[in-house]
């Protein structure tokens, strides 16, 4: 038994062994404050790196536009960014631990499906001239119906799975389920697109594109305080995570509750990718991508560790697919769902021809 506890807190080689935990956290946060920086940089508007830090560190300069721009316009865009990529990639973390699959991410439980199933809802269901006052009014972002929609749905979604939860033992039954509930969702979404007008599904289409740009200062007060809520919530279960990988037997030789422990996970995933799906809409990729990164880099199992490296570089992956998304100097801006899926899929698959065999992480 000591070998395998062994197994959470021990270096692989070809990864951050050279370098503590704490020093590749402290790394990491220099990083992604440099991410920070450069993403309020980027934009149709080139405003000087240098000028930035300025602002921030609330100095004075010349051009009061830029001072606008930053703090109206591209600051609620960068932290919901960091926010949306952070509680993504500890969700997914999470779901990779319980299930002990290398391919779980925050979708599996059906949420993202339920949230797209709310927004299905007001979009296609309560008329046209609901959804397009909304929209009109506030962006598809900044609209609380539908992100009230998008919550109600991921809610639903997560109170069902949290029932059957309590019925069954076994995770693989439990993620078999929720992979069906969301196939269900996904086809009523899929019947009712096709017999809506066009302009709703027009709607509904760019919902499912994500944004980070429609986020409102009133809503990031919430959005973060939720995002950061169910982070903490996260860390907290760190001694839980680090008993399933040891397998459920073990975990309760060593006193875990473990149906206890699903709900508690389910529970904090449902909280973290719900709230992301419901500011800033479905977003790939990062919930898978971004633990299997952290693993590589930080070289250890241990979740009290992987946990902030996860939020850390799920921050970094959104703020760099952000960037790229603005594409810097142009007045375009692309789906931040196709971004992230071609960057998120390279990363899996570095990741997996770098390690050549992702179960050693379970």
């Amino acid at each position: 038994m000591k070998k395998r506890d062994h197994h959470i807190a021990t270096h692989r080689p070809g990864t951050g062994a050279g370098l503590s935990g704490a020093t590749m956290l402290g790394i990491s946060v220099i990083v992604c404050l440099f991410w920070f920086v450069l993403d309020l940089s980027f934009g149709s508007v080139r405003i000087p790196f240098g000028e930035v830090i300025k602002m921030l560190t609330g100095q004075a300069v010349d051009n009061e536009l830029w001072e606008k721009i930053i703090f109206m316009i591209r600051m609620p865009r960068a932290v919901s960014a960091v926010l949306a990529g952070g509680a993504l990639a500890v969700a997914g973390l999470q779901m990779q631990t319980l299930f002990h699959n290398p391919l779980a991410g925050p979708s599996v439980l059906g949420i993202t499906a339920g949230a797209s199933l709310g927004v299905a809802v007001v979009m296609l269901g309560a008329g046209s001239a609901a959804s397009v006052y909304a929209i009109s009014k506030t962006g598809i972002g900044g609209s609380w119906l539908i992100v009230g929609a998008a919550a109600v749905g991921a809610g639903a979604v997560m109170f069902f799975i949290m029932l059957l939860s309590m019925r069954l033992r076994d995770n693989v039954s439990l993620l078999i389920i929720g992979l069906m509930v969301g196939y269900i969702t996904v086809s009523i979404v899929s019947i009712w697109q096709y017999f809506s007008n066009p302009e709703q599904i027009q709607d509904y289409l760019l919902w499912t594109f994500g944004t980070l740009g429609g986020v409102t200062t009133g809503q990031l007060n919430i959005y973060g305080a939720v995002a950061v809520a169910g982070m903490v919530m996260a860390y907290l279960g760190s001694k839980q995570l680090n008993a399933l990988l040891l397998g459920e037997n073990y975990a309760r030789s060593l006193g875990v509750n473990i149906r206890v422990t699903r709900i508690y996970i389910i529970t904090v995933t449902s909280l973290l990718a719900g709230v992301v799906i419901a500011f800033n809409g479905p977003i790939a990729f990062v919930g898978i991508a971004v633990p299997h990164l952290a693993r590589m880099v930080m070289g250890t199992s241990d979740h009290r560790i992987l946990i902030p490296a996860s939020l850390l570089f799920g921050a970094m992956l959104m703020l760099g697919c952000d960037i790229i998304a603005r594409m810097p100097g142009s007045q375009m801006t692309l789906p931040i769902n196709a971004v992230t899926a071609l960057i998120g899929a390279p990363v899996v698959v570095w990741v997996i021809l770098r390690s050549r065999n992702l179960r050693t992480a379970f």
